[in-house]
C-alpha cells in the first residue's frame, strides 16, 4: 500500500500546531505541498499560521525567497476546523502531546475519517511506533516521521518502521521528506530510535569521567572540543538543553533497553536535577551563567619550565615518534636511553589503559610516570595523566615541557582511556551495536548523527579514523580494568577489527 503523494490535489495534514507542528508545516508549504493544520485549540492554529507566514515574509525580505513564492507558500497553509476536515489528506503527521493514550485515540479517530490509502505518521520522539499502531485497524499504514527542533534548520528526519509497518509506507514518507529538503534515514522502531540512541555515549561517558574524579566538567569539555573535534562538550550541551530535560531521556532509554549497561546514567546527573541546577535557564548547572552568558574558568597556567630530562617510552612506536617531535621544540633535555635514567620523567603513551597499568607493565617508576594521550593529540591541546604515586615535581616537569610546544595542556587523574579515547570509543561502540542489530544502515547512522547531533564525523567514521582494532583495544582495556560490562565490544566492531574491515562497510550479504 502507498498513498498517492504525487497527487497535488491531496494535501498533507498536521495535527498539533505547536513548535514542531508549525515547523513541519513551514517546510512542507515552502516545498509546494498544501497543508491542512489542525489543533484542538483553534487559536493555536491561527498563531501558527501567522508565525509561519512571518517566517516566509522574512525570508523574502532577506532574498531567500521571492515575494511571490512567500505569498504562494503562505496560501498553501489552511486551517482545518475539525478532524473531519482532514479527510482529503494523503498523509497525516501527528505532533500532539507525547502521551501514548493521546496518540492512539487520535489515530483511531483518524482511521474513521481518512481514505484507506492514507498514511498515519507520528512525530513522537520517545514512544514506540509499534505501540501507537497497535490500536489501529490498519497498523501497516502507521509509521514514525521524527523531525528535530527547529525543523527548518535540523535537516534530518527519522523514518521509523514499526513491527507491522508496510515497507511501502516508509518508502513513501522518505520520498516526501526528501522532497521537503530533508535527509531521510530509515530506522527500526527501537528506544531512542537512531539519533537519541546513538547520542547516549557522549553524555553518559562524560558524566562517568567526572563521577570517577578523573577531571572536572570544564576540562572534559575542553578535551572533547580541542582534541576530538566536538563543537560543544557534553556539559556545555547538558547546560544548554537543561539537565532536567536530558536526564529523564537518559533514564528512559536505559530502562527501555532493560538496564543495558551501555546506557547507564550516573548519580551525578540525578543530583544536578535534585538541586535544581538545570543549566543556563536556572543560572547555574555545570557552569555558572550571568545574564545568559556562560562563565568559563580561565585555563590553568603551566608551571615554569625546568631542565629535567624526559624519557619517551618506545612501547607504542606510532605514538612515541610524534611525542618526541613535539618535545624537540620545547628546549628540554631528552633521555635517549633504552631505559629511563634515575632522574628522568617517564612519558608513556597508552591506548585504553591508564598510567598505573603502563608503569607496572613497562617496569618504570610510578613516581616519575606521566601518560600522554597521543591518539587525540592536536596542536591546540594535549592531555596528560598521572598515577596516584606520581610526584608533583614529575607532573609539573611534564606539564611545562608539553606546554612549551605551544599547546594547551589538560592534566587529569588516572583513567583508563584518558578522556577522549574512552568517550569516543563508547560512542563508536554504541553505533556499532546499532548497525549490528540492523536498526539502521551504516551510512544512515553516520548521516543522522552528523546532522542530528552536529558531531564532527559520524560515529562509525570516527571509529574508522582511529582504526577498528584501536577502538577494540581501548574498550577491552577499560573493561579489563573496571570489570564493567558497559565497555563490552559490539560483535560488529570485534569482527571487523579481526578481518581488517571498515566499520562503515555493510555486510556483504546486505
Amino acid at each position: 500500500m502507498t498513498a498517492s503523494l504525487a497527487d497535488p490535489a491531496r494535501p498533507v495534514a498536521i495535527v498539533g500546531a505547536g513548535t514542531m507542528g508549525r515547523g513541519i508545516a513551514q517546510i512542507a508549504a515552502a516545498a509546494g505541498t498544501p497543508v491542512l493544520l489542525y489543533d484542538v485549540a483553534p487559536e493555536v492554529v491561527s498563531a501558527a499560521r501567522a508565525f509561519v507566514a512571518a517566517r516566509f515574509a522574512s525570508a523574502a525580505t532577506k532574498g531567500r525567497m521571492t515575494p511571490a513564492d512567500a505569498e504562494a507558500a503562505t496560501d498553501r497553509l489552511h486551517a482545518a476546523p475539525s478532524l473531519e476536515a482532514l479527510a482529503p489528506a494523503a498523509v497525516v503527521i501527528e505532533a500532539a502531546a507525547e502521551r501514548l493514550e493521546v496518540k492512539t485515540a487520535l489515530f483511531t479517530d483518524l482511521e474513521g475519517i481518512l481514505a484507506d490509502d492514507a498514511i498515519l505518521a507520528t512525530n513522537t520522539s520517545s514512544l514506540s511506533v509499534t505501540a501507537i499502531a497497535a490500536g489501529c485497524r490498519r497498523p501497516e499504514r502507521v509509521a514514525g516521521l521524527h523531525f528535530f527542533n527547529p525543523v527548518p534548520l535540523m535537516t534530518v528526519v527519522e523514518v521509523i518502521r514499526g513491527s507491522r509497518t508496510a515497507p511501502a509506507v516508509t518508502d513513501a514518507l522518505a520520498r516526501l521528506a526528501e522532497a521537503w529538503g530533508h535527509t531521510a534515514v530509515h530506522v527500526l522502531d527501537t528506544p531512542g530510535f537512531l539519533v537519541n540512541h546513538a547520542g547516549r555515549g557522549l553524555y553518559t561517558e562524560g558524566l562517568r569521567v567526572v563521577q570517577e574524579g578523573v577531571a572536572d566538567p570544564v576540562t572534559v569539555d575542553r578535551i572533547l572540543r580541542d582534541c576530538a573535534g566536538f563543537r560543544m562538550g557534553p556539559f556545555e550541551l547538558l547546560d544548554l538543553t537543561g539537565i532536567d530535560v536530558s536526564f529523564p531521556v537518559m533514564e528512559q532509554i536505559y530502562r527501555q533497553f532493560f538496564d543495558e549497561p551501555r546506557f547507564r546514567p550516573t548519580p551525578l546527573a540525578a543530583q544536578q536535577v535534585a538541586a535544581g541546577l538545570y543549566g543556563r535557564k536556572t543560572g547555574q548547572g555545570f557552569y555558572r551563567y550571568h545574564d545568559g552568558t556562560r562563565e568559563t574558568p580561565a585555563e590553568p597556567s603551566a608551571p615554569p619550565l625546568r631542565q629535567v630530562p624526559l624519557w619517551v617510552s618506545p612501547a607504542v612506536p606510532r605514538f612515541a615518534a610524534p611525542l618526541r617531535a613535539t618535545l624537540a621544540g620545547a628546549d628540554v633535555p631528552l633521555d635517549d636511553g633504552d631505559v629511563p635514567g634515575p632522574d628522568s620523567v617517564c612519558l608513556v603513551t597508552p591506548v585504553g589503559t591508564d598510567a598505573t597499568a603502563e608503569a607496572v607493565r613497562q617496569g618504570v617508576p610510578a613516581a616519575r610516570t606521566v601518560a600522554v594521550d597521543m591518539a587525540f593529540a592536536t596542536p591546540a591541546r594535549l592531555t596528560m595523566m598521572t598515577t596516584p604515586a606520581t610526584t608533583a615535581a614529575a607532573r609539573d616537569a611534564a606539564h611545562a615541557a608539553l606546554a612549551a610546544s605551544g599547546a594547551a595542556v589538560s592534566v587529569i587523574a588516572d583513567s583508563p582511556g584518558f578522556v577522549a579515547q574512552r568517550v569516543v570509543a563508547t560512542i563508536v561502540n554504541i553505533a556499532c551495536d546499532i548497525a549490528q542489530q540492523g536498526i539502521a544502515a551504516p551510512g544512515d547512522i553516520d548521516r543522522a548523527v552528523r546532522l542530528g547531533l552536529g558531531y564532527p564525523r559520524g560515529p562509525l567514521e570516527m571509529g574508522d579514523d582511529l582504526g577498528p582494532a584501536t577502538v577494540l583495544a581501548i574498550l577491552e582495556a577499560i573493561r579489563a580494568l573496571t570489570g564493567d560490562p558497559r565497555y563490552r565490544p559490539s560483535p560488529w566492531l570485534r569482527r571487523r577489527a579481526a578481518l581488517g574491515l571498515a566499520l562503515t562497510a555493510p555486510a556483504v550479504a546486505d
